[in-house]
């Protein structure tokens, strides 16, 4: 099965990290790929830029709007994803404990 995971989190955690703070960070990815590599794949994954360059799309009928910003107002933003392709949710759970603190969102992702 695919799923999404979806890493939130406070940017001014990242935007404030020392390099010893962003270097464990990038060890704990590293872990987290090479245990994901032995227990299914990462089919994707990427860190997005700021918040502050999001555009958010909202399209009602023939209408468009575009407004600079994210969606909604929240303590904690998207900061980045991976789509694992695992044997199940228990798995994706084990994996994400190996990841820094983040609220993660596990979502199954529909394939049509």
């Amino acid at each position: 099965m695919k799923i999404a995971v979806l890493l939130y989190q406070d940017e001014s955690v990242w935007a404030n990290a020392t390099e010893a703070e962003v270097a464990q960070y990038m060890a704990d990815h590293d872990a987290f790929s090479e245990a994901a590599s032995h227990r299914g794949k990462i089919v994707a994954g990427e860190a997005l830029a700021s918040v502050s360059t999001a555009t958010t799309v909202r399209r009602r009928g023939d209408q468009v709007s575009l407004t600079d910003g994210p969606f909604a107002e929240t303590t904690e933003q998207l900061g980045g994803f991976y789509v694992l392709e695992v044997h199940d949710l228990d798995v994706a759970v084990d994996l994400v404990k190996l990841l820094p603190e983040y609220t993660v969102e596990l979502r199954p992702i529909t394939e049509y």
